[in-house]
């Protein structure tokens, strides 16, 4: 269908004529890259593909919102480009790219549409409007949409196209040159020292950039929500002080607000709605966002890496903020709708395997080479550590189905850059035969959801017997002891930011939603939780110790499992949401870090037991295991690597593990680790014995005899709030003693 006649045309004039100056530049690399040509002319070099395109033009802004249009004229191998002399960093810029409007085909071309580079390394302004989104009650500009939103018929509401300009409404790409990213040459990105922690050695810490320094009193209210923010010494030293080895950083990249939230005057806490897979978010910069953001966030990453601590990004590349068909026309959209998005059948549509309403074409060539192009530009350029896919297996679909030879995979594997960095999948998607828990290959670990499943429905008494249970605690081999993977293949957490948080795990029973303007509709109904005997928040010192004493079951039981434990930020002092499972709306202190509680001598013990427990781990080789369990020795009169126990001291048999309400006792045995150092010597630890009670009654438990150990150190017993210290007498090996309801205890073997 053609525009509506009734619109103003403002933006589909003729082009105007190229600069007498503007020369052919190059189509490499993508995006806008400052630079100094041949003849010692400096300018900048405009390249973007857009397959199918008619003609592009590059936008041009001045402070003053004024545009100036050069076409681009050099076309090669569908990529559009030019140089232009004189056009240095902090030059805001954008596209408008001419093409047929034939939604019934695919084709969305709408040059009064003005569009986000795609390799823009910063972004300026928001989407819908130059500061924030539109208070409640409003939407986002109609302009921001390449069809007419408010069409009378609704069922061809996004094939009549709105010529009015977006350009007032969007923000704009940055072209950033050394100087800018780094404030006057100042980087020494050189001098930088990556952690490279070891997988097995890694204990991974999910947070919010934003949330996790709003409310810290340490940091400077100037910085609170940003990247400097992280980086203020005030953060750096609680992450070194519970020893956690690497932040997980939610979604960075740029992103935008849905309309749903602007409309009730919310916005995209979590941030997965990208737009711009090179830019940092402009909204976390406390510096500036003309390229400055860009150098704060390097300077984020070295200070992290000074603090010995790695950091792996949050990344989004299943589908972008531009949505569905009814969703706004923002940069891929118009740039060529059919080369980024999968289609369905009918062409108007797109093959959502996200939930969200549109898939990257992954398997087509340029949008593979847009994603790894950026997965590269963040590691070498912007000094990551790693990456955790959201939604991978929707990556890892060739045409239709997951495929685990897809292109993406194999382009991962054999990248000299990106085989060598932390690779997390989420291993799953919406589309039929999403789940992929287990199947991901070799340089993949996984987010377990297994265990997370395992551990909940463990400590709230509903599971029958404890054969899964063994599974997740000695590494998930079930799961991943094929093709060379390995225990840590296996990322353990028991919260994630998508749920409930540890405290309203044993808090509430059921989500409270309210807040989200959903009407208690959206977020999951199986939290697989337990309130301890009241719901919500009470002053019942029966209900509340119990809660306590299931959190430090949780954390126990977390990180003393083989794998790789992940936290989320502010589980280890209490953190709450209030009951809130889906707090991706909630910028606020509903989904901020509490500091308040690290001075509450109700919540203070808890980050303690974390720290204390991490540092176990760190110290304990035989905690973080870098082969599967055989369950045999390993050297001449060795002991068994793991073995099992029953409360009554002896081994288990099969039965025991269809056993009922069993306490399961785990024995680690140091002295029979497979591994050997880098010098080839043997690897030699303590020897550890862990049993979990999850029954509410006390029960007696015989701790197993020679050749076992002679004696039993107490190191944790998570019945107690405060922990028992060093001074403690051992327990004989052969002897009893009873363990509190619903708890851990953790014993040093003596040996004999």
């Amino acid at each position: 269908m053609s525009s509506a006649p009734e619109q103003e045309a403002v933006a589909d004039e003729p082009l105007a004529a190229p600069p007498a100056d503007i020369r052919p530049g190059s189509p490499t690399p993508l995006g806008a890259r400052h630079r100094t040509g041949p003849d010692g002319i400096t300018g900048t070099n405009f390249a973007l593909w857009a397959g199918g395109a008619e003609a592009v033009e590059l936008c041009l802004f001045d402070d003053a919102e004024r545009e100036t249009r050069h076409p681009l004229t050099e076309l090669t191998h569908e990529i559009w480009h030019g140089f232009l002399p004189g056009v240095g960093p902090g030059q805001r810029y954008g596209y408008r790219v001419h093409g047929r409007w034939d939604p019934w085909t695919g084709a969305r071309w709408n040059p009064a549409k003005l569009l986000l580079d795609p390799y823009a390394r910063a972004v300026d302004g928001d989407f819908g409007t130059r500061t924030e989104p539109a208070g409640p009650g409003s939407a986002l500009p109609a302009q921001l949409y390449g069809h007419v939103r408010d069409w009378p018929q609704q069922q061809l509401a996004d094939t009549v196209r709105d010529d009015r300009d977006s350009a007032p409404y969007v923000p704009k790409g940055v072209v950033v040159g050394e100087d800018t990213a780094d404030e006057g040459g100042a980087d020494e990105w050189q001098d930088d020292r990556r952690p490279k922690t070891p997988w097995p050695d890694s204990v991974l810490y999910e947070l919010h950039v934003r949330g996790f320094t709003m409310r810290h009193p340490g940091i400077p209210e100037r910085l609170r929500g940003t990247y400097a923010g992280l980086a203020h010494p005030a953060a750096l030293e609680h992450l070194v002080r519970l020893g956690v080895t690497a932040v997980e950083l939610l979604p960075v990249h740029q992103f935008a607000h849905e309309d749903h939230l602007v409309r009730r005057g919310l916005r995209n806490y979590w941030g997965y709605n990208s737009i711009g897979y090179f830019a940092p978010h402009a909204g976390y910069a406390a510096t500036g966002t003309r390229g400055q953001q860009v150098g704060e966030f390097k300077r984020m990453v070295r200070a992290l890496h000074d603090a010995g601590i790695e950091v792996i990004l949050d990344v989004v590349y299943n589908h972008t903020a531009e949505a569905g068909e009814l969703g706004p026309t923002l940069s891929l959209r118009g740039i060529d709708n059919r080369g980024y998005y999968r289609l369905a059948g009918d062409a108007r549509r797109y093959a959502d395997y996200t939930g969200c309403g549109n898939t990257l074409h992954v398997v087509q060539p340029h949008v593979l080479r847009l994603i790894t192009d950026s997965l590269r530009y963040w590691v070498t350029e912007m000094g990551v550590d790693g990456f955790r896919f959201d939604l991978a297996a929707a990556l890892a679909r060739s045409m239709h189905d997951v495929d685990m030879l897809s292109p993406f995979l194999a382009v991962i594997a054999q990248d000299p850059v990106l085989r060598r960095v932390k690779l997390i999948a989420e291993p799953w998607d919406v589309g039929s035969g999403g789940y992929q828990v287990g199947a991901f290959p070799p340089l993949w670990t996984e987010w377990n959801d297994r265990y997370r499943d395992t551990v909940r429905d463990f400590w709230r008494g509903a599971q029958h017997d404890v054969r899964d249970l063994g599974y997740r605690l000695s590494g998930s081999s079930d799961l991943y002891a094929w093709g060379g993977r390995r225990p840590y293949a296996s990322v353990n957490f028991i919260t994630a930011h998508d749920g409930f948080t540890l405290r309203d795990l044993v808090t509430y029973e059921h989500k409270r939603n309210a807040g989200n303007g959903e009407g208690n509709r959206d977020g999951t109904h199986d939290n697989r939780s337990w309130n301890c005997g009241a719901e919500g928040e009470t002053d019942d010192p029966d209900v509340t110790a119990l809660r306590h004493r299931q959190l430090r079951n949780l954390l126990t039981t977390l990180l003393l499992s083989t794998g790789v434990p992940m936290l989320v930020a502010g589980d280890e002092m209490g953190r709450t949401q209030h009951g809130n499972n889906n707090a991706y709306c909630q910028d606020s202190p509903t989904s901020w870090l509490d500091w308040s509680l690290l001075d509450d001598p109700q919540w203070r013990p808890l980050a303690a037991l974390a720290a204390r427990l991490i540092a176990l781990r760190r110290a304990h080789p035989v905690l973080r295991r870098r082969a599967f369990f055989s369950g045999r020795p390993h050297h001449q009169g060795g002991l068994r690597d793991l073995a099992w126990f029953t409360a009554d001291g002896t081994e288990m048999t099969e039965q025991d593990w269809y056993t009922p309400g069993a306490t399961l006792g785990m024995y680690l045995s140091g002295n029979d680790i497979s591994q050997r150092d880098d010098r080839g010597i043997r690897i030699v630890d303590d020897s550890f014995l862990a049993v979990l009670h999850a029954a509410p009654q006390p029960r007696q438990v015989t701790l197993p005899g020679p050749p076992w150990a002679r004696a039993y150190e107490l190191l944790v017993d998570t019945a107690r709030q405060e922990q028992p210290g060093p001074a403690q007498p051992p327990y004989a090996a052969g002897g009893t003693l009873t363990l509190g309801g619903r708890s851990v205890v953790l014993f040093r073997a003596v040996p004999g």
